[in-house]
């Protein structure tokens, strides 16, 4: 298998862990991570320090049972990509909500480390349940 595969799903699988220092192994200080238009996150976010602050602790602040639920990883070589689910309850108004999401990891060979770039890209359409 390759490598990039491995490390991202071993970031996922720490996720669902909710070990945020063992998501944070395949992050160096040259990662963007971007979190797309319309997320409430968005943005692009560099280095293991700003994810954290721009993406995570926000959630963690703001959400009850957040979550991403990984259906299916793709190895691409170089790109990875996760599909899934985001799942949750926004405090602020009580109200549960799902939205589907891709993930798109691009991995950078350099001098013997990978880099990567994450776009979080997710569903038009979030569901509002009840």
């Amino acid at each position: 298998m390759n490598r990039n595969y491995e490390a991202i799903k071993a970031h996922y699988a720490a996720s669902d862990r909710r070990d945020v220092e063992a998501m944070m192994a395949p992050i160096t200080e040259e990662t963007r991570w971007t979190e797309m238009a319309g997320f409430p996150y968005a943005g692009t976010y560099i280095g293991s320090g700003a994810i954290i602050a721009g993406a995570f602790k926000r959630i963690g602040e703001e959400w009850d049972d957040y979550a991403f639920s990984l259906e299916r990883l793709i190895d691409g070589a170089k790109t990875i990509v996760g599909i899934g689910t985001y799942s949750g309850r926004y405090k602020n108004i009580g109200k549960a909500m799902t939205a589907r999401v891709v993930h798109v990891w691009d991995m950078e060979e350099r001098a013997g480390s990978s880099t990567l770039s994450s776009s979080r890209i997710p569903g038009l359409v979030a569901e509002a349940t009840k």
